[in-house]
């Protein structure tokens, strides 16, 4: 487990002007991370007020963030899909001091693309868990994955699906994504987060498209069932639970926390530099790319372990919140 940013006490309520004071309860001693924020409305008397200087790891200024980086689902996202109130206002303050926001998320590109449509010009999509990252439109990396690796997945899942399991197939390539099984119980869970679909016959059978990865979606709780039934790629691939109902295979290189990387690496950012928020298995290794690496109250327990602090969950608007206190920004 990392080891916590060691934070100094809180100073006085009220020294952020008129702004209220968030509360934040103390410390659990099996992480020493700050425990999630409570919503002020459910705040006791006895919360210790939280200011900005009460995250930080030092009391000199607001932290020099350079890129914030953030899950989507369970995350950025309220349970209901939405977008937070206030993130649109947010943006073109980030865009003002010179921060990078950055969508991470297993979903498509297409779909990230079309939900910042009015606001996306400069921002750094990474798709596909981090198989795919795309700005302004032109690809900066891929990992595709083999075609005839892909092929073995979807007839693993056929046979998961002669056994009884209620599961399907979602080939993700670069242009769009393609799917056998076309019923609309299935099919409405697949557009959640694929824009461009394809149905098709043979999904084994895609030839003219990049295959990034390969997801599946289980209507059971996916670590136990469809997970383990995919054990035979986990010694040459990345079998990574992306949430309760899916599963994503795809290249042992290809992760966000590579994605991170590469994306620091080039435009000179460091870790320090760094805030990255996430709530499931596919966030562990992005949030070792951040020295400023948030847990949402609602995250799953190894991504609470994995971070060094833990933010207000995601029907809290914990991101934004965040993101406010760390940079000293108005309210929203």
């Amino acid at each position: 487990m990392n080891t916590p940013v060691p934070l100094p006490p809180p100073v006085e309520a009220g020294a952020l002007g008129d702004a209220a004071p968030l509360p934040v309860a103390p410390a659990t001693p099996a992480t020493g991370k700050n425990m999630p924020l409570p919503h002020p409305a459910t705040a006791t008397a006895a919360s210790t007020p939280l200011t900005v200087s009460a995250l930080r790891p030092s009391e000199e200024a607001a932290a020099d963030i350079r890129l914030i980086v953030t899950d989507m689902d369970g995350t950025l996202l309220d349970d209901a899909k939405r977008i937070p109130d206030g993130l649109w206002s947010l943006l073109t303050e980030l865009r003002r001091r010179d921060v990078l926001f950055c969508p991470a998320s297993g979903r498509q590109y297409a779909t990230l693309a079309k939900e910042f449509a009015d606001a996306g010009q400069g921002m750094v999509f990474i798709a596909e868990n981090g198989t795919y990252v795309v700005r302004d439109g032109v690809e900066l990396s891929s990992d595709p994955l083999d075609p005839s690796v892909s092929a073995r997945i979807v007839t693993t899942t056929r046979g998961l699906r002669a056994e009884g399991v209620d599961v399907g197939a979602v080939v993700c390539g670069k242009r769009s994504a393609y799917v056998e099984r076309t019923d609309e119980a299935f099919l409405a869970e697949v557009r959640k987060y694929y824009t461009r679909l394809q149905p098709v016959p043979d999904a084994t059978a895609v030839d003219d498209d990049e295959i990034l990865k390969v997801a599946l979606f289980d209507f059971g709780p996916v670590e136990r069932t469809t997970a383990p039934a995919l054990r035979p790629f986990a010694s040459t691939h990345q079998v990574v639970v992306s949430g309760e109902h899916w599963v994503d295979i795809m290249n042992v290189t290809a992760d966000k926390g590579t994605a991170v990387r590469r994306l620091q690496h080039d435009l000179g950012i460091t870790p320090a530099q760094t805030m990255v928020f996430g709530d499931y298995l596919n966030d562990l290794e992005m949030l070792d790319t951040a020295e400023w690496s948030f847990a949402m109250a609602n995250a799953h327990p190894a991504i609470i372990d994995r971070a060094r602090h833990i933010a207000p969950s995601n029907n809290d608007n914990g991101v934004l919140r965040t993101i406010t206190r760390v940079l000293d920004l108005p309210p929203m």
